[in-house]
């Protein structure tokens, strides 16, 4: 991918980037792990974005 990229096509990786992680600690311990795992989880070599 380019190093220069379009300031929109970085926000949207960015946002890509920061919803790609776990539940937090104190989620996981309010929902008595009930929550675990995020749906929205995504690898990079697995899934590609369509930004």
């Amino acid at each position: 991918m380019a190093a220069r990229k379009p300031s929109g096509k970085k926000k949207r990786l960015l946002a890509a980037l920061k919803s790609n992680r776990r539940p937090p600690m104190w989620v996981i311990l309010r929902t008595n792990r009930r929550v675990v795992t995020n749906p929205a989880r995504r690898n990079w070599r697995r899934k590609r974005l369509k930004l």
